[in-house]
């Protein structure tokens, strides 16, 4: 199926690295979860226990094509995105506003910009000059670390890739200006901690 944005370009989600394998992971509970799947039951615990509100958002997709093979079958062969997507998840905690997106790497030593697309700077820039809190959270799939980018962070390495820098975030960067997170039980992720030190209380 092909999906494409409103201009009319082809979607194609963002490449891993040929040479990179991720390393196995042989915990049961954890088998064949990706880091959307891991924040979806992290965002339930939360719901549940009343400590936040937050839901992925729906992506908007408008269907052009559609092959029927038999009577009970539908296939989609090409859809569009009706209007750019934002950032992957958003809601309340603490009274404050938080959004933010999930991105994950192959890569071992640096977090790749492009992953992250104009128009998400652009929409996590005006959640945080309403007040808001933006920021990543990112997943090193080789060695299963986690960080909460700061939106501040990510603005900075967004701009020095445009003057010429550098086109990614080193991983020594993350480790001194994000914040870091293990994966651990109820819940599968506890971002929210992490957010914390962001400034929210």
């Amino acid at each position: 199926m092909a999906i494409r944005y409103p201009g009319g370009r082809r979607y194609s989600p963002p490449e891993q690295p040929k040479n990179k394998v991720p390393k196995k992971d042989y915990s049961f509970s954890n088998r064949g979860k990706t880091l959307e799947d891991e924040l979806d039951e992290s965002n339930a615990f939360y719901l549940a226990n009343k400590i936040a509100v937050i839901h992925k958002k729906p992506v908007p997709v408008q269907v052009v094509k559609v092959d029927y093979p038999s009577r009970s079958a539908a296939v989609i062969r090409e859809a569009y995105f009706k209007t750019p997507s934002t950032t992957d998840y958003n809601g309340i905690y603490n009274g404050r506003h938080i959004d933010f997106d999930a991105k994950e790497t192959g890569i071992a030593t640096s977090f790749p910009l492009k992953n992250i697309h104009a128009h998400q700077v652009e929409h996590m820039k005006s959640v945080t000059e309403q007040g808001g809190t933006a920021f990543l959270i990112v997943k090193f799939t080789v060695s299963g670390r986690y960080f909460a980018v700061p939106f501040d962070l990510v603005e900075r390495a967004w701009e020095r890739m445009e003057s010429g820098g550098r086109k990614s975030i080193p991983l020594a960067e993350l480790e001194e200006e994000a914040v870091e997170f293990k994966a651990g039980y109820l819940p599968r992720l506890d971002y929210l901690k992490a957010v914390s030190r962001f400034g929210i209380s």
